[in-house]
């Protein structure tokens, strides 16, 4: 379709967003009425638990309707009469046997007519008693609180209507005081509504669930005197030396009353201590902190506040509150994010909450477990996508040492789609031009929509009031993909009045016109460049990237690109890789009792987004995947390089030096394994020559240093096995625990090859005798004492091979492109791909010749001459087959390829692919380990000696696709329990002696056939035999599943080439 025809549509296809109520009269509920977000809810505070509370969480009785008019009624005089079940709290319901779970990304599952909801309205009635402790005084104000209810809720108390609230998660807390009975139980009846018009509003990418899902809290309140609420400032001097801390109080008073203060360190130091008089609703004081120290992501270390209001005569405490404390200041300075006075990176990540088995309802011990993995990877940041998190989440954060981008519960990204659908905009057009000609129309609908202003301002007050005690949150964010509007400014000024300490993010807003930094998602390496250099060095404003390295199956790719541009240019600070963790949810299927992590669609949830719900570091059951060990190296805050003697240790941590850490260094001698040894291990062939410690200088922070680069000592140089290489290896180790690691983790790691490259020559040996030839019209075998090879003549391929007796292949070597698509290529490459035949590549024979080399190197030369093409297509590989074959049993093979006709530009990949017998279970190789890499993937992984069995080859991806690659290897060795097989090599043919080659490999129990049709791992059947490939070439997985493919120096160009492998029997 033409732009002009689109903006033709344009023109007639704007929604039509003032008829609110078109052709009711009767009042719309609460949850259709987007200007009723709240009924009787206390104003929003800070969070705190009370010292008197009963916890309510636990089973409850549950009732579940398709509509809101189906669900029990409830009056003065009770509820009436039901079939009710039990339900856990928290939970959602869709997990627990009601209604099903629904993924969708952007799309809405229901019609866009805001702010109304369908008609099938699933509502979920809950029901407990509940007794105020006797011990409690009866003068107590008794609050109910709701941390998280998805979407909206009314609730009741003894048949009372006590309020309403939206806003799914943040917080709801009511005065139920006057509808409790003190002296016998009382009964909570909460009515939760699945959709409300706060659901158009909550389009975040994650699964729809439903129902109470985080902590419920009877809260007993002082009545006449209290706090209710505290906001905790500090602010250093001009030399971030000295501190003010700065303490505002809401009160209600009813008598003069007093306020002691006092404030201490990690070792229960007093630091400051104060009585004041407190009158009126406000208590406001500022009090100077000498020296304190500083808290920073690095140095997590926090005060503790303690404030008690007392009666004037301090005869009693009326109450108490304890609060965690750093002393940080945020600013921007010479356009750059600060932290007391330091620019900083952030190596973040975005999170949402998730559990496979309870959804949203995480327990908080999970939670620490996802955070001390982060620390564990080097992360230093949070993005809280798209809403506030547990609130106990930034208590964790404070402890750990992690920035924080926290986050206002608001995304309406579907608007997108109901706007782009009626004007049939193609998905190849430019994004700009896509947003250009949608989002001003989408932000009309609740963005840029004054009806909606308040119900945005409420979820903007809700998030900073909760979590404005914490240290750890740095920035506020408005929100995520809702486009721009008055309501964002609404929000953006409201927020710098009330807290203007710290800085206002959001992405939408494209001109950062309400806020303090400019965010991308997603953008090339290219792009990137041009936002760093707009504006040269007299920017105002930093960038950051809020979405980038999207981290779908097998990948991201690039990383270490992306941190070379942000240490490039002091405009960029970093940004949050999506995203952390698979939302697969556990499912075992009733019929046929398979049992896996399910993305959208597997529930029968109709309309969903297939598997975009699985895009995250780590597995489902948040174990780390490989992108996350990639993304632990990209992001280590130290490197080290070699300047002659010398090694050049560069510490890129904005706070501490590196007084923190050990160094240790070893020196590995790797063989080639090329030596005529009987028998070989992988401990032998990778020697340990020396080992010892580095004394570290002191290099502070964004400073680098000198060490002396270790060297053998002259009896070692004796011990080195030649052929092979002599690396060297520093790994950088905490010397002391830590709250998110023990003494000993390794924090980064470092290697360099001492020995200068040399040439491997694979040929260093002659062989003596010719080996035996039965030449028939379909195979040509070639025979020695303990060996047996066949190559089939009909389709120029190696068919046979047995060593001793035993065979080798169960299916024939033979030239391969294909790979199982990637999420990542599945975005687009795959498609190309496809199109152009390379998962069905055939073989056309033109011709075969024999030869019988009898020089002082004697063997047998096979020549294929052949043509591989796919069908339909009029492009093919011209293909030149060459079989060496001497009386070792030695097999090399060279392959010649020239593309003719109208080619493909790139390929997935370029090898050779056989099927081995299922004997051939164990495997060792030389090149990086011990796990998968590929060639834009593969710096967290070491250069040694490594071995495996074939099923622990395999990477088992939720979605089953292309896994399991070795990179830079040098030989690879596929054995049986008995130690005896084949190794591979691959070489230079154009070089007479053979020079060895860099490759990749892949060992396992299923083809590319087996992955693609798979939809999870369950449905993969391991093949007894095992599939090898040794590639010449395998391209990278780069990020195309949202955001940019794989680089132009990773791709896999279609072009002439020629590669040898060389095979030969082990031992």
């Amino acid at each position: 379709m033409r732009l002009s025809q689109v903006e033709e549509n344009l023109t007639v296809s704007t929604p039509n967003t003032c008829a609110q109520n078109p052709g009711l009269s009767a009042p719309r509920p609460d949850y259709c009425n987007e200007q009723v977000f709240q009924r009787n809810r206390i104003p929003a505070r800070s969070f705190f638990i009370p010292e008197r509370f009963v916890l309510l969480n636990g089973s409850w009785s549950f009732h579940y309707a398709r509509t809101p008019v189906q669900a029990p009624k409830v009056d003065n005089g009770g509820i009436e009469a039901a079939q009710w079940g039990k339900i856990e709290v928290p939970g959602h319901w869709q997990l627990q046997g009601h209604g099903i779970p629904q993924y969708t990304n952007v799309i809405y599952p229901f019609p866009v007519v805001p702010p109304f909801v369908p008609t099938d309205n699933p509502t979920g009635t809950y029901r407990r008693s509940f007794a105020v402790p006797e011990n409690w005084e009866t003068s107590l104000q008794l609050r109910l609180r709701f941390d998280g209810v998805d979407s909206a809720f009314h609730v009741f108390v003894n048949g009372n209507e006590i309020g309403y609230s939206q806003g799914s998660r943040n917080p709801a807390e009511f005065d139920i005081s006057s509808a409790v009975t003190r002296s016998k139980p009382n009964e909570i009846i909460v009515r939760v509504y699945q959709w409300s018009d706060g659901s158009y509003i909550e389009d975040q990418d994650q699964w729809w669930l439903s129902g109470i899902f985080r902590d419920v809290h009877l809260l007993g309140f002082p009545s006449s005197n209290r706090i209710d609420d505290f906001f905790v400032k500090t602010a250093f001097d001009s030399d971030y030396k000295n501190a003010t801390l700065t303490l505002n109080l809401k009160l209600k008073l009813e008598k003069a009353c007093k306020i002691e203060l006092c404030l201490t360190d990690q070792n229960a130091e007093i630091c400051y201590e104060n009585t004041a008089p407190a009158t009126g609703k406000n208590f406001d004081v500022d009090f100077p902190i000498e020296t304190p120290t500083a808290w920073t992501a690095e140095t997590p270390y926090l005060y503790t506040l303690r404030i008690i209001l007392r009666d004037k005569h301090e005869r009693e405490d009326i109450q108490i509150i304890r609060q965690r404390i750093g002393f940080r200041q945020v600013e921007i300075k010479n356009g750059n994010i600060t932290v007391n006075g330091k620019y900083i990176l952030f190596r973040g990540v975005n999170r949402h909450d998730h559990h496979p088995l309870l959804g949203r309802a995480v327990p908080l011990s999970f939670i620490k477990t996802d955070l001390v993995l982060m620390k564990q990877h080097n992360i230093n940041a949070v993005r809280c996508s798209h809403y506030p998190s547990h609130p106990q989440l930034y208590d964790l954060c404070d402890e750990l040492g992690l920035w924080v981008l926290d986050e206002a519960d608001l995304e309406c990204h579907g608007f997108y789609e109901a706007v782009a659908r009626p004007l049939d905009i193609p998905e190849d057009m430019d994004y700009k031009k896509r947003k250009a000609l949608t989002f001003p129309q989408a932000a009309k609908f609740t963005s840029d929509n004054p009806l909606w202003r308040e119900a945005y301002l409420d979820r903007m007050r809700q998030l900073v009031e909760r979590d404005k005690n914490h240290a750890c949150v740095v920035i506020w964010s408005l929100g995520n993909e809702a486009f721009y509007g008055s309501n964002h400014k609404a929000m953006y000024e409201w927020g710098k009045s009330y807290d203007p300490s710290r800085p206002i993010h959001y992405e939408g807003d494209t001109k950062a016109l309400s806020a303090d930094m400019f965010s991308y998602m997603y953008p090339t390496l290219t792009e990137l460049e041009k936002y760093a250099q707009a504006e040269g060095e007299s920017f105002t404003k930093p960038v950051i990237l809020c979405e980038y390295g999207h981290a779908m199956g097998n990948g991201p790719g690039a990383l270490e690109e992306y941190q070379e541009a942000f240490r490039s240019h002091r405009r960029l600070q970093g940004g949050f890789i999506w995203e952390w963790a698979n939302h697969g949810l556990w499912k075992t299927d009733r019929d046929t009792g398979k049992a896996y992590y399910a993305y959208g669609g597997d529930f029968g949830d109709v309309p969903n987004d297939g598997g975009f719900v699985m895009d995250g570091l780590c597995f489902s059951n948040h174990k780390p995947t490989p992108g996350l060990i990639e993304l632990k190296k990209a992001y280590a805050p130290l490197h080290v390089d070699i300047d002659g003697t010398q090694l050049v240790i560069t510490n890129r941590l904005d706070f501490l030096d590196l007084a923190h850490l050990n160094a240790t260094w070893k020196i590995s001698q790797l063989s080639y394994g090329t030596m005529l040894i009987a028998k070989f291990s992988p401990k032998f062939e990778e020697e340990l020559l020396e080992s010892g410690n580095l004394t570290l200088p002191s290099i502070g922070p964004q400073e680098k240093g000198h060490v002396t680069l270790p060297t053998l000592r002259p009896t070692s140089q004796r011990m080195r096995r030649d052929p092979g290489e002599c690396w060297l290896t520093i790994s950088l180790c905490l010397n002391r625990d830590v709250t998110w690691a023990q003494a000993g983790h390794e924090v980064a790691w470092y290697q360099h090859r001492l020995d200068e490259p040399s040439e491997n020559v694979l040929r260093t040996e002659l062989s003596l005798n010719l080996p035996r030839i039965i030449d028939t019209d379909l195979f040509c075998i070639v025979q020695g004492d303990d060996f047996s090879i066949t190559i089939d003549k009909v389709y120029g391929s190696l068919s046979k091979w047995t060593l001793n007796g035993n065979p080798i292949l169960t299916r024939p070597f033979h030239l391969t492109a294909w790979r199982a698509p990637t999420d990542n290529d599945a975005a687009y490459d795959a498609e190309q791909w496809a199109h152009w035949g390379l998962d069905v590549l055939e073989t056309q024979v033109r011709s075969v010749s024999i030869e019988q080399i009898d020089s002082s190197d004697k063997y047998v030369q096979i020549t294929v001459e052949s043509y591989i093409s796919p069908p339909i297509l009029a492009w093919g590989f011209e293909t030149t087959t060459t079989y060496r074959i001497d009386n070792r049993s030695y097999i090399d093979i060279t392959v010649h390829l020239k593309p003719t006709g109208p080619a493909p530009k790139t390929l997935p990949r370029i090898g050779l692919e056989a099927h081995l017998d299922k004997r051939m279970e164990d495997v060792a190789w030389f090149g990086r380990g011990p796990g998968e890499s590929y060639s834009d993937k593969k710096l967290s992984q070491k250069i040694g000696i490594y071995s495996k069995s074939v099923k622990d080859m395999h990477t088992s991806y939720e979605i089953p696709q292309e896994n399991g690659n070795r990179a830079d290897t040098r030989w690879v060795r596929l054995t049986d329990r008995q130690g005896a097989g084949i190794t591979a090599t691959m070489f230079d043919p154009e070089n007479d002696e053979q020079r060895a080659t860099t490759f990749n490999f892949s060992a396992q129990h299923y083809d590319a056939t087996d992955l693609q049709k798979a939809t999870h791992p369950c449905d993969l059947v391991a093949r007894e035999d095992v599939v090898v490939r040794f590639d010449a070439e395998h391209a990278g997985v780069g990020t195309a599943a949202c955001g940019p493919g794989i680089l132009d120096k990773y791709a896999v160009k279609c072009t002439e080439m020629t590669f040898g492998l060389r095979l030969k029997p082990y031992p």
